[in-house]
């Protein structure tokens, strides 16, 4: 494939490719033109533990086509180790922009992931706000790992050339590798929640909030039972690990 993209990078022994939002959907528009298949992934605190702790998880984001830094925890860790991570792109906000990029160009676009009803309603957001935006399939998230081969049958019968996946980790991750070893074709993003989201089922963080890099706290607080071991947890050991990294290169430099 043709295109300069920067270097990848690992913070904290985790692969990152620093790109913009800008570099990312160019990317995605030419994985999309060479008719490949490209696995797009966000990497975030919560990512980069499951990768210390399940070598499959590890395995399946380094072979992916593209590595952005989801989290803000990732981009700060990068910058306290002086390496260059340019910006947050998250997962929601890349199947939004490309949604716009895409919706003249008669990419067809399908949904999977979350309850019936929820993925209904993200197409009908999604129409409303590009209208001619070509969604060629939808199907919830609830199904099967005997399932699988029908919803193979189903993104390929719909010539999608953009699959957004909106199903937790790491489900998400192993069922678009799935979708790799079976042939299929096209640009595969994980987009986790952000179905529920763009329905309008869950509310985002207002921008304030995600400028200050506080969405974790906000969105803990909307589900406190489900994220609590996620982000309190999580974010505590994130830290912990981070800090020996940062000891270890100043006595390597030393």
């Amino acid at each position: 494939m043709d295109f300069t993209r920067p270097k990848r990078v690992e913070v904290m022994g985790a692969p990152i490719d620093p790109m913009t939002m800008d570099e990312t959907i160019e990317c995605a528009c030419r994985f999309i033109e060479s008719g490949s298949f490209a696995h797009f992934i966000g990497v975030n605190a919560d990512k980069y533990l499951q990768m210390k702790d399940d070598s499959f998880i590890d395995e399946i984001v380094r072979k992916c086509e593209v590595i952005n830094a989801d989290g803000a925890s990732i981009v700060m860790a990068a910058h306290t180790l002086g390496i260059d991570v340019p910006e947050r792109v998250t997962g929601i906000d890349l199947m939004i922009e490309l949604c716009s990029k895409l919706e003249k160009e008669n990419v067809g676009i399908y949904l999977l992931g979350a309850k019936q009803d929820i993925v209904e309603k993200t197409a009908a957001c999604l129409f409303e706000q590009f209208p001619e935006l070509s969604i060629v399939g939808i199907h919830n998230g609830y199904f099967e790992e005997t399932d699988y081969s029908d919803i193979v049958k189903n993104i390929k019968d719909s010539g999608a050339s953009v699959v957004f996946v909106g199903i937790t980790s790491p489900k998400k991750e192993r069922l678009i590798e799935y979708f790799r070893s079976r042939g299929l074709v096209g640009v595969f993003v994980g987009v986790g929640g952000s179905f529920d989201v763009i329905s309008g089922e869950i509310a985002r963080a207002p921008m304030w909030i995600q400028k200050a890099k506080l969405e974790w706290l906000f969105r803990m607080a909307k589900e406190p039972k489900r994220l609590f071991r996620r982000y309190i947890v999580g974010n505590t050991r994130f830290m912990a690990l981070l800090a020996k990294e940062k000891l270890t290169n100043k006595r390597l430099a030393a």
